[in-house]
């Protein structure tokens, strides 16, 4: 498997996602970096779409799936969008980085990095 990354950076949402009863009730905007491990030499042989991680499709998954979620904790966020990215799109292994981007006064981000591969799902 070739060491290629197809990416996301700064993906901007606006979530339902806190503990506190005023992030239940609001969203609050967020950014996520997505790092997908991917063969990308058979696209670059062929220039064909159809063979590529298509960043386009990601990235509007992952919309769909922010605007239907509110979970209490970015550790959950995290982890189920992994499972279902990795599963929707057969990634071997991807690193997903939620920011929040309001929570800490005084900080730009506060959040989690995770990293899984499709093997962390099989069981």
């Amino acid at each position: 498997m070739a060491h290629d990354i197809v990416f996301i950076k700064n993906l901007k949402l606006d979530v339902i996602i806190g503990i506190y009863d005023h992030e239940r009730t609001q969203t609050q905007p967020i950014t996520l970096n997505v790092e997908m491990a991917w063969d990308n030499r058979p696209a670059g042989k062929s220039d064909d779409i159809t063979l590529t991680l298509d960043y386009e499709k990601v990235s509007n998954y992952i919309k769909t799936f922010a605007s239907k979620s509110a979970f209490l904790l970015v550790e959950r966020f995290t982890e189920v969008l992994a499972e279902k990215l990795i599963m929707e799109f057969n990634i071997e292994a991807l690193t997903l980085e939620l920011n929040k981007l309001t929570a800490i006064p005084g900080t730009d981000a506060v959040g989690v990095k995770i990293s899984r591969t499709k093997a962390d799902y099989l069981n």
